[in-house]
């Protein structure tokens, strides 16, 4: 664990700039194109397949991705980003994974990508640190993006942060009875809604559809696919890739270099 020893411009947004700040991992990707993903601990289905579609395309297109470690929204986003592209806000200490169930997560994050938090080593998880957490998840993005939010939760937290530091505010649309927080932010006026998820992400995108393209082959050999299903997906991807020495071929399942 490290302490951040650099101005973070984004972070002016704040009420009040963190006196302190820790890391562990890769601070490179501060500089980069931010947007944050937060909602629910316990999203439907619907929210849970578009919220990995969303932080998966915006990943691809070379913006980072900003949640808080949480269950739920925050997990799915940051996985579906790729931990070398993420950034988790902790609401604790450093040497704690909270919650432990995303402790593998947790893990892969700070060793790829970045993880973030105000609290000292040894602090356990207060119920007054989660708004502060929040509200570093929220200054660091462009953008607020809510998948899924009840009344008087967390997340709607999130949003008052926001929209204190007028920042653009974006849902999915939800049939009635389902996300009610989020629906009546829409319906206030109070932040607006994606329909199409590639037409969200063009508004932000900072890499060309090529580049796109190429950095969606990587991702998906992250998973190290079989050969022949990866052949079948990505055939003349798979032939350059292995000429330039950036996969191998190891018991029939493809590997990243």
């Amino acid at each position: 664990m490290q302490q951040i020893n650099f101005h973070i411009p984004e972070l002016e947004t704040m009420k009040q700039y963190p006196k302190e700040l820790f890391y562990k991992g890769n601070t490179d990707l501060l500089h980069k194109k931010k947007i944050a993903i937060v909602g629910s601990r316990k999203p439907n289905q619907y929210a849970r397949e578009l919220t990995h579609r969303l932080s998966h395309k915006l990943s691809l297109a070379g913006i980072c991705i900003v949640s808080g470690g949480a269950l739920g929204v925050d997990a799915i986003a940051h996985k579906a980003a790729g931990a070398k592209n993420t950034i988790m806000v902790a609401a604790t200490g450093l040497d704690k994974r909270y919650p432990a169930i995303n402790k593998n997560i947790i893990a892969d994050i700070e060793t790829n990508g970045l993880v973030l938090s105000q609290f000292k080593e040894g602090t356990p998880s207060r119920k007054y640190n989660f708004p502060l957490r929040n509200e570093v998840v929220v200054a660091l993005g462009d953008v607020l993006v809510v998948t899924y939010a009840d009344f008087n939760s967390g997340t709607m937290r999130s949003v008052e942060y926001a929209l204190k530091m007028g920042k653009e505010v974006y849902v999915l649309a939800h049939r009635i009875g389902e996300s009610e927080a989020t629906n009546d932010l829409l319906a206030k006026g109070e932040a607006k809604a994606i329909y199409n998820v590639d037409a969200f992400v063009a508004q932000f995108a900072v890499l060309t559809c090529k580049e796109m393209t190429a950095d969606e082959f990587l991702h998906y050999c992250q998973g190290s696919p079989t050969y022949e299903e990866a052949l079948k997906k990505y055939p003349s991807k798979i032939f350059e890739a292995e000429l330039a020495g950036t996969i191998e071929i190891k018991n029939a399942r493809v590997h990243l270099v």
